[in-house]
């Protein structure tokens, strides 16, 4: 019999939660969150088996960290100070960096594996947390060569179970690279919402012509404050530096339409269409 501790009950450490339990019913699953309206709640939905504290983890197999990024930076080093030699623990941060060094010189640095499922919805808290979120999703997993090599085949193997593609990379190219494909869609998605929230104060009808097109690219902005602005300040500079080409991209545009040059305005639109071909191909 397995003791599965998830710190943090909400949408990601929830969802694992749901998926461990279906394909592992001798399991038990403990939660652990700062948040005791989230715990209370996550044992009526049946995600977790019990509550637990810090102190319990000495008898864990497997925990899962999934906090916001700040927050993992202090509460990883005091798990792995509790964890037996045969526990493997894995967070599901959207940057690893920053948490790679922090436990570098750990002495249980070997229990450790670095993940980013890329995996998600817009909401938060465990009534978030489905069944099969992780279905055919990419798992990131980062230097993976410093954990053990029986402790990470068995992460290996619950990302298998549960149907996940497991890519390789190091921690600064994957914080480089998400920059592009995740955080730089929800400040657009945040500064969009932002914009037609402040033009609707003088237009209140625009929300009733917001058609789906709105709502899929807005979507992202009803995510967590409190999840994203640490992931923003870890990878700051990577983000920045998206921004700027973003912003740059965003100048031609409109320099386009004030020109009048709408060929230029089709031919941009033309060539972009090209993304359908890329995503089409990574299905």
């Amino acid at each position: 019999m397995e003791n599965i501790f998830v710190i943090g009950v909400g949408l990601i450490g929830g969802s694992f939660a749901l998926d461990i339990k279906a394909q592992n019913s001798d399991g038990i699953i403990y939660g652990i969150d700062n948040n005791e309206d989230h715990l209370n709640e996550a044992l009526d939905l049946k995600i977790i088996d019990k509550k637990a504290d810090f102190e319990d983890l000495d008898k864990a197999d497997l925990v899962i960290i999934a906090i916001p990024v700040d927050a993992t930076l202090q509460v990883l080093p005091k798990v792995l100070d509790q964890v037996s030699d045969s526990a493997i623990v894995f967070d599901a941060g959207s940057t690893k960096e920053d948490i790679c060094l922090k436990v570098k010189h750990h002495p249980k640095r070997r229990n450790f594996l670095a993940a980013h499922p890329i995996a998600g919805t817009e909401y938060s808290g465990p009534k978030a947390a489905l069944h099969g979120l992780y279905k055919n999703k990419t798992n990131i997993i980062c230097e993976v060569e410093e954990t053990a090599f029986k402790l990470q085949e068995k992460a290996l193997k619950l990302f298998s179970d549960l149907g996940m593609r497991i890519r390789y990379m190091n921690p600064k190219a994957h914080d480089k690279h998400i920059a592009y494909v995740s955080h730089l869609s929800h400040i657009s998605s945040f500064m969009l919402g932002k914009t037609v929230i402040e033009k609707e104060k003088n237009e209140r009808d625009i929300f009733d012509m917001a058609g789906s097109g709105f709502e899929s690219t807005v979507r992202l902005a009803k995510s967590s404050p409190a999840m994203w602005t640490p992931i923003f300040e870890q990878n700051k500079t990577n983000v920045i530096e998206t921004l700027d080409e973003y912003i740059s991209n965003l100048q031609h545009f409109k320099q386009l339409m004030e020109k009048g040059d709408f060929e230029a305005v089709y031919n941009e639109m033309e060539t972009t269409n090209h993304i359908k071909d890329i995503l089409n191909g990574i299905q």
